[in-house]
């Protein structure tokens, strides 16, 4: 196994959210195309307030289009965006938001280990007597990079192994037909910072947080990958404000 423990293990860690999506369709009621129910605490903040809100006829991120019917608002971030028209369905709704959800977290992983792997793997793989995985330019070996084949075979059969297990107890969970089920929802929450059942609001607060984050860390991942290919310039070096002191930095230029 080679020195690039954190991107390597970032990406293996989190690709065990990211296999094909389940099919939690079967624990999804479809909803009427021309109001959804959205819930809100009472005064007191302990009770939940079921509210039904007319939907929009037109898209919230794309004004001047239609807003597609599957998208009712009902899932957190749905916005309406849609322009291709690939939600045809409730089923292929949910089996898209499976998809997003995993491919977000794995992002929000990988966007952080790629630069912590750029800053550490060096001294990771001297005081381990290793060879470095970071290819020319102190890169993170990427499908660009380049720099794949230094990882063990052995480290990727456990990181595929891995994500199998838990790619099939999320499939497992989807179809136990639970109405409180929702996308990529694996019932991890060691540190408890999910709110109570009673709590629907919060709920739809974090899941809100979750894919935005998810969504901006998709995107940044993609302009990591694409920048070091084109620059030849790892990321720490490319905004090195972001990961050095700054009196360091200063003196470099």
């Amino acid at each position: 196994m080679k020195a690039s423990i954190l991107i390597i293990g970032s990406i293996g860690f989190a690709q065990s959210f990211t296999l094909s999506p389940s099919i939690s369709t079967q624990s999804q009621t479809s909803r009427a195309l021309s109001e959804t129910e959205l819930w809100s605490s009472s005064a007191d903040g302990d009770d939940n307030v079921k509210k039904v809100v007319p939907l929009p006829k037109m898209s919230q991120a794309i004004p001047f289009l239609e807003r597609p019917p599957a998208l009712t608002g009902e899932l957190a971030g749905d916005v309406g965006f849609d322009p291709l028209g690939y939600a045809q369905n409730q089923e292929v709704l949910m089996n898209m938001r499976e998809a997003e959800i995993k491919h977000a977290r794995l992002a929000m992983l990988a966007a952080v280990g790629w630069p912590l792997a750029e800053l550490w793997d060096n001294r990771i793989a001297d005081y381990f007597n290793l060879q470095p995985a970071l290819e020319v330019g102190n890169r993170v070996p990427s499908f660009f990079n380049g720099g794949l084949g230094k990882v063990s075979p052995v480290w990727w059969g456990f990181c595929v192994g891995l994500t199998a297990a838990i790619d099939l107890y999320g499939v497992s969970r989807s179809r136990k037909l639970d109405p409180t089920y929702i996308p990529g929802d694996l019932g991890f929450d060691p540190l408890g910072l999910y709110p109570k059942q009673n709590n629907l609001e919060g709920r739809k607060r974090m899941q809100l947080a979750e894919i935005k984050h998810g969504r901006l860390a998709m995107i940044a991942i993609t302009a990591f990958a694409v920048q070091e290919a084109v620059s030849k310039i790892s990321i720490v070096d490319e905004t090195p404000f972001f990961f050095f002191p700054i009196s360091e930095t200063l003196n470099k230029l």
